[in-house]
């Protein structure tokens, strides 16, 4: 009977430590995808060529520039206006 008492409680102790290592690999698992979502969600862009305005002197992305005349880029259409009015 005595050894009965002891397994009982040795299989007791087994079932919940094999438990709680099951659930440390679970939340394991769940910070590395939520980690791997993270990263992507902040993983930089691809560098852009910087210009600057030839009116202001403001440096903006090339592919938000307004070209004018004379190869010239600026950051607005009213600053195109104002340097081709001068």
């Amino acid at each position: 009977m005595k050894y009965l008492l002891v397994l009982a409680v040795l299989w007791v102790a087994i079932w919940l430590w094999r438990k709680n290592r099951r659930e440390e690999m679970h939340d394991a698992m769940r910070e590395r995808a939520a980690k791997a979502r993270q990263q992507q969600r902040t993983a930089p862009s691809q560098p852009q060529a910087m210009v600057r305005c030839a009116h202001c002197g403001l440096h903006l992305p090339a592919t938000d520039a307004i070209a004018g005349p004379g190869g010239a880029v600026y950051c607005s259409t009213a600053h195109r206006e104002a340097a081709t009015q001068q």
